[in-house]
Parts: structure tokens; sequence; C-alpha cells
């Protein structure tokens, strides 16, 4: 018995003693602080916490494309940790997620904390390191006291495949010594940069959109606990001092006043902390809380507090002397950024019942009345819904299909105005009045008020529009009867098919042309409206015939599999049509499979080619050959037919630039987008022109010289505000469009396009305007006064003919951040379509 007894203490003792010697950062990582952590390192660090501490517990929440692993890590007290479902149902039931609420268990408040969402702002997951220990170092009273009330939910890294790809190349370029001076290597990191993830994406703006695999399920866990708080812990240029909250304006209306004042809280006890130390910071510039799906703002517009934290660090390597003389190390800037994120689960721990109460009053008072103006969203049915409803679906909102027909009156997003319509089976309907309210509204507001239009990201984003579906949203509650979802009906594929035809209506019309394109299947498409007995061809959608493919052995079997990824595809018995458009005549063109060509590298926009890149890959699944420019001259250009030229810059020799005219001339086809379109401006045999005639040039450049004049007599102060009147950060932009061409099949009346650039250019001659903004037009978002009457008759996408090929030019890019879901068609159309 005695030796049971000594055994047990002693087993007691050597377990304290362990808890007692956690071990820090530094004595676990060799040179912590000095050079950058390798992700295995960061991993094996938390895996040790976890091993040796009873106040943190891992869960593995999914994997990146290039298969890390992603992680969080709860730290709470023990008797917490072991009741972390039970708390985790108690947080929901209180906001209506959940009715499974537990009387045994105290509330908790609940602080996400979230480090690198950008790769290259590495301090971030240095300083998790810290913050995780300190959490848990045993000899820090302080900390166990926030936890005892607190469950802490850390992220280390958000995004570890642009956080690697950065540490990898850090640690190949650099050696033993430091070089804080400018014109080192370590200093200026080579493209594509490890800021984003694995196809290039910003996931900082992909919260809402959810396009990126990480944010898919980062999110899904996120919403499956609510936090109170959430802290987003970023870096930026290396010469600016530290950021904390207030935020900057605009602040969008719908933030509430806890929130507001939570951030009030954070900057005085955070500045006090810094104060002591006399590091530099700022608060209430620069980063605003408007744009729906960056770390901050989507916590926010969820209820929660949602913060950034940012450290000057980008581009600082291991050290780097700043211009006021002094150098910052990577010890640096984890201190700084520990300091403030340890300063958040204090103050959030001392403020835990303020937060609870405006939490839960966040969503209980946006349920009995929307904070917005509408009340009801109806979105007209179409096919295009499939993937809005996808993407409603990842972010938890409540929607409906109506199950009857019934009159309404509403605020049409197309046209701008009030009018009168009808709902009919299968409209999409939204509420406001649902537990996830106010994100709901936030998305689907037709008009965001914008109370500063100096904002850091896009003003507008109206989901409707970015879709291509014809909406209304609506005062008051719509008593239609509603169902949960469309049922359709199993097709029965007969024996012997003429031909298949599958309408081009959303993406997954390109899917299908995809794999038959990689199947061998000739396939065409309709330029006109055609009519086989009861099933009517529209233009643009596809024919797959048993005469073009005879080979095809078991063709309704081999062609069925395919196209069943499209539920709204049909068969055709015969080739003649009742209106004069047979498919063997001319109305039904034979497409040719895209062999295509993208080039990467330097002087290439790294966003804009990972938005192509990721469409490519994973959106359509076709193949692409990418090869860097400083590459060029080794390809046989020949071998393909499609060359797709991203924004950017690109430096062709004019021998580069006379082998591609030659190859356009002899059948090839060039999608150019945004910048990239400057390579055929104003060259012999190009329509591309900022002007349509001598005189518009000449007026415009005497307009330009009377501004310059006029600006003598300002004063500097408002110079900021009169460099955006010519801006346009991101608005969304009406089109009319030539339905007649194949570039616009599928696409609707009107084509919306997300406009984030100042380019304009006149409608082109000999040229085939596709889509151009109206005299007029229609606007969403902050567009400044000078640029707004600009942009009236210009073209935004054209296609140049040219000899037997063409070029086709996209001032905007349709593939912006991946969410632009009728641009994802369009560019199908100019992929595909356009032959």
């Amino acid at each position: 018995m005695k030796k049971t007894f000594c055994a047990a203490v002693l087993l007691f003792i050597t377990s304290f003693s362990v808890f007692a010697q956690l071990k820090t950062p530094s004595e676990f990582i060799p040179n912590y602080g000095k050079q950058i952590s390798y992700y295995h390192q960061v991993e094996d660090y938390f895996t040790y916490l976890t091993e040796q501490s009873q106040f943190i517990k891992k869960q593995k929440y999914g994997a990146t494309n290039e298969q890390r692993d992603l992680n969080v890590y709860y730290i709470s007290t023990p008797e917490n940790l072991a009741n972390l479902e039970q708390i985790r149902n108690n947080n929901l039931a209180a906001i209506g997620l959940s009715g499974n609420k537990s009387a045994t268990v105290d509330d908790k408040i609940i602080v996400w904390l979230s480090f690198n969402v950008h790769g290259n702002e590495f301090a971030g997951t240095e300083s998790a390191l810290t913050v995780a220990y300190e959490l848990l170092n045993p000899s820090n009273e302080a900390t166990k006291q926030w936890l005892k009330n607190t469950i802490v939910i850390l992220d280390p890294c958000i995004n570890p495949d642009g956080y690697s790809r950065y540490g990898n190349w850090l640690r190949e370029v650099t050696g033993k010594k430091n070089h804080p001076g400018l014109y080192d290597r370590e200093h200026m990191e080579v493209w594509p940069g490890g800021r984003y993830n694995h196809y290039l994406f910003d996931l900082n703006r992909d919260w809402a959109w959810q396009t990126q695999v990480e944010s898919q399920q980062r999110i899904k866990l996120y919403n499956q606990w609510m936090p109170q708080v959430h802290t987003d812990v970023h870096e930026m240029s290396y010469n600016s001092p530290y950021f904390f909250p207030p935020a900057a304006e605009p602040l969008h209306e719908f933030i509430e006043q806890y929130q507001k004042d939570f951030y009030n809280v954070l900057g005085k006890n955070i500045s006090q902390k810094f104060d002591k130390q006399n590091w530099m910071y700022n608060t209430r510039e620069r980063f605003d809380l408007f744009y729906p799906s960056y770390g901050d703002t989507y916590p926010t517009y969820n209820g929660s507090v949602g913060l950034t934290l940012e450290q000057g660090g980008i581009g600082a390597g291991r050290e780097i002397t700043m211009e006021n003389g002094a150098n910052v190390t990577i010890k640096d800037r984890l201190t700084h950024h520990a300091t403030a994120v340890l300063t958040v689960v204090e103050s959030a721990a001392s403020q835990k019942d303020v937060l609870l109460k405006g939490f839960r009053d966040f969503h209980s008072n946006a349920r009995i009345k929307a904070k917005g103006v509408y009340n009801t969203y109806v979105l007209k049915a179409n096919p295009k819904l499939d993937q809005l409803a996808e993407m409603l679906k990842k972010n938890d909102i409540e929607f409906s299909y109506a199950d009857g027909s019934g009159n309404a009156s509403g605020f049409h997003y197309q046209n701008k105005k009030n009018e009168s319509f009808k709902i009919e089976p299968n409209d999409l309907i939204i509420k406001a009045d649902q537990p996830r309210s106010v994100l709901t509204q936030v998305l689907f507001e037709p008009n965001q008020k914008l109370n500063d239009s100096l904002s850091y990201d896009i003003t507008a984003w109206d989901l409707p529009l970015a879709y291509g579906v014809e909406a209304y949203a609506v005062k008051n509650n719509l008593s239609v009867k509603t169902k949960a979802k469309i049922e359709t009906a199993a097709k029965t594929v007969p024996a012997s098919v003429y031909a298949f035809y599958v309408p081009w209506n959303n993406r997954s019309s390109a899917q299908v042309i995809s794999l038959l394109h990689q199947g061998g299947i000739k396939v065409r498409s309709a330029m006109k409206k055609a009519v086989f007995g009861s099933i009517t061809v529209e233009p643009g959608g596809l024919i797959i015939s048993r005469a073009d493919n005879p080979k095809i052995a078991d063709f309704e079997k081999t062609v069925s599999d395919i196209i069943k990824i499209k539920s709204d595809y049909s068969f055709i018995t015969t080739g003649f049509s009742t209106n004069s458009k047979d498919i063997g005549g001319e109305n039904f063109v034979l497409l040719k499979a895209p062999k295509i060509l993208m080039l990467s590298g330097k002087g290439i926009v790294s966003t804009e080619f990972g938005a192509t890149w990721y469409y490519l890959d994973e959106t359509i699944s076709y193949p692409v050959s990418i090869v860097e420019t400083s590459n060029f001259n080794r390809v046989k250009l020949y071998n393909y037919n499609t060359l797709i030229l991203c924004d950017g810059s690109y430096d062709f020799s004019d021998d580069q630039k006379k082998q591609i005219d030659e190859w356009i001339k002899n059948g090839g086809k060039v999608i150019a987008m945004s910048s990239a379109i400057s390579l055929f401006q104003d060259r012999e045999g190009y329509a591309l022109s900022l002007f349509a005639s001598k005189e518009d040039k000449e007026k415009s450049e005497k307009e330009e010289k009377e501004i310059e004049l006029k600006k003598r007599f300002l004063d500097f102060e408002g110079s900021e505000r009169r460099e955006i009147s010519g801006s346009i950060p991101g608005a969304i932009i009406e089109n009319k469009l030539d339905k007649t061409y194949p570039m616009a099949f599928g696409l609707g009346n009107t084509y919306f396009s997300l406009k984030t650039n100042e380019r304009s250019y006149s409608l082109l001659k000999s040229a085939i305007n596709v889509a151009y903004v109206p005299k007029g037009y229609i606007s969403y978002g902050f567009v400044g006064n000078n640029i707004k009457k600009k942009l009236n008759e210009t073209v935004s996408f054209a296609v140049d003919k040219r000899g037997d090929g063409s070029v086709i030019y996209m001032m905007d890019n349709p593939l912006f951040r991946g969410f632009w879901e009728n641009g994802i068609l369009l560019f199908s159309n100019a992929l595909f379509l356009v032959n």
C-alpha cells in the first residue's frame, strides 16, 4: 500500500515537473526568432505541447492542395477541454443554430486566433508558437485566469503551402550572416512569391466565396463554433508601424456598437503595452471593415468582433534597416504580434459578459428586424442557381425554392428600379429572417452604403449580378409556398439516339465540353435557336451526334455517362428541325478542342495567373501547358491553337511578336486579359486603340491639360480625395451584349462586369464589340467622378479577327478571385465557342 502511494506521489511530482518545465519555442526550434521555421518544425512544436500539457487539444480540420495538414488547437483549462462539445453546442443554441443547450456547463467566451493567411507574412506563424507557449506556461498565472472562462482556438498557419514556399526560398537564399541592407536577395522575393496558396489565390479575400479548399475546410469548422472574437494576424510593408484596432473607415453600416466598443477597448489596451516598450503603432488608418470576404469582416458579419493585426515585415527577410535607421528582426516582429494577440485574449476574457450579450443580441435583433432595407430576395429560376446554392450552403445561409406562383414587387437588380414581378416555381428565395441574417443581407443588399470612398478593396459584390441571375429585393415577407429542393426526374436514354443536346448556360456546360474534348468526342455548337419537336436548342447549345462520332461503339452510354453531370441535357431523335436549322446545316459549328499554352513568371500578376490556372485545373479540369516567359523561345507555338496571356507585362522581342502575329494569321487564338492587351494596342494589323479617331485623342489630351492647369490652385490636403475621383477600386458596371456572337452565349440579356481598373478603350473599329458599357450605364459601388463619364461607350470584351485566327481582348478579368460566376461562363465562351 505504501509503495503504491509513493509511486502515485512520484508520478504526480514527475508529471508536474514535466509540465512546469515546458520548453519555449527557442528551446525547441533551432534559431527560433533568427530564421524562419520550417512548417514541420511548427507542427512538431505543437505536437510537443499537446503531449506535455493538459491545457491544449489538437484537431486536424483538413489538408491543402499540396497535402499539408490544416490544424487548430483548442487551449483552455482541462475541465473546459473535457466539455468542448457541450460548450460549442451551448454557444450555437444561444443564437438559434442548435437546440442542444446543456445546463451543466457554464457559458464561455470563444476567441479564435488565425495566423499567416498570407504565406510570406511569416512572423504571424512564428508568433503563434510564443502565444501558445504563454497560454500554456505553468508559471504564467495571468493566462491561467483568462482560460477559466475562455476557449482559445488557435490556427497557427492558415496557408501552409504559401508559408512553405516562402520559407524554403528564404532558407535557400540566405547564409550565416544577416544582410539588413536593402539590396540583398533575401529582400527581393521571386515570382510568384509566398503570399498566396497553391493556386496563387489570396485566401484573405476568399472567406465568403470559398473558392479554395483551405477556405472551405476552415469556414466549415468556423461555422460550427461561431466565436465571439476573431483575430487575423498579418504583416505589411516593413517600414510601417504596427496596426491594431479601431479600424479605418469605411465601416459597414451593419456593424454593431458593441463591436465598435470592443475595438476601442483593444486599442487602449494594446496601446498601453506598446507604449511601455516605446513601440510605434497606428490605429484607424488604411484597414477598413467593408468588403465581406476578409478575415476580419466575415467574422464581424457573423456577430464576432473581427479584427486585423498588422506588423511591418513584408520584404524584411530575417532583418532589415528601416527608413528611420532602426533595424527590425524576426524576433521584433513576432514579439510585437505575440504581445498584441495575448492582449486580445486578455481583453476578451475581461469583457466576457459584455461580448456574450452583444454577440447574442446581434443574432436575435437581426432576426426580429432586418438591418437592411429588404426582407426577402427572390432569384428567378435559372441553371446558374446551382452554383449560387452551393455557395449559400458553404456559408450556412438558409434558402428555399418557390413551390407555387404569386405576385410581388421589389427592387430589380438588373435595372435598379422598383417594379412588379411574378414569382414562379423553382425561383430561389432567401429570407433575411434567419440565423445568419446579417451576413445574408451584406451579401444581397443591392445598394451597399459606403460612408467613405477611400476603401481598401472592391466596393460592390451583388451576387445576382455576379451569377448572371435576374433577381429582386423585396421589402416585405412573402407568403408563397416553398420547398427545400428542386426534384429532377431521372432520364431514360433510348436505345438509339440521333444526337444529344447539352444547354450552354452555366459552368457545368464548360465542364461537359471539357470532358467531351478530352474524350476525343466531336461536338457542335448552335449559332442560332433551333427547334426539334419538343426540344429547343438555344444559341451555344452543344450537339453531340452519332454521325460526328461513328467510331464510338456504345454511343448512347458513352456520351450519357459524360454529360450526366448536367441534369438538363436531352436527346434528339432526328436531325430535321422545324425552323430550318438542321443539325447538318451551317447553324451548327464543329468546335475545335483547345490546345492551350499559358505563360507564367516574372512580370505577370500572380493572382490573375492563379485565377486562370485554377479555372483550367480545378473548375473545368482541362489540360494546359504552362511555360515561363523566359522559356518562350523554346516553345514551338504551332503545337498549340490557344495562347492565354494573363494580366501582366510581357517583354516580348520584336521577333517574338512577329512569331505570334504569324501564328494568329494561321489560325491561332490569343486570350489577352487586362494589361496584357497592351501588346496589341496601336499595332499595325490590330484593331485595338484607346481612341476611335484622331479627333477623340486630341480632345482627351486637351481635357487632361486643362485638368492639370486647374490642379495648380488646389491644396495638398485634399490630394488623396481628388486622386480617387479618377479611380475605380472595384465596382459593378453594366455592359450591353452582342447576343448574336458566341462569346455572349448563355450570359443573359445584360452582362455586369466587375471592373477593378481605370482602363478604358473606345469601341473598336473592324472588330466585334461583344460587350461594351452603354451611355448612361448602371453601376454599383464606388466609381470616381472623372472615370465615371469616361466609361460611357467603352468596350469591355472584344474579338479581333486576323487572318484565320483571332485576338480576344478582355479589359476586365472575368475570372477575378474565382467567384464571378457569369465571368466563368464568359471565359468559357472565349475558350471553347470562339473558333
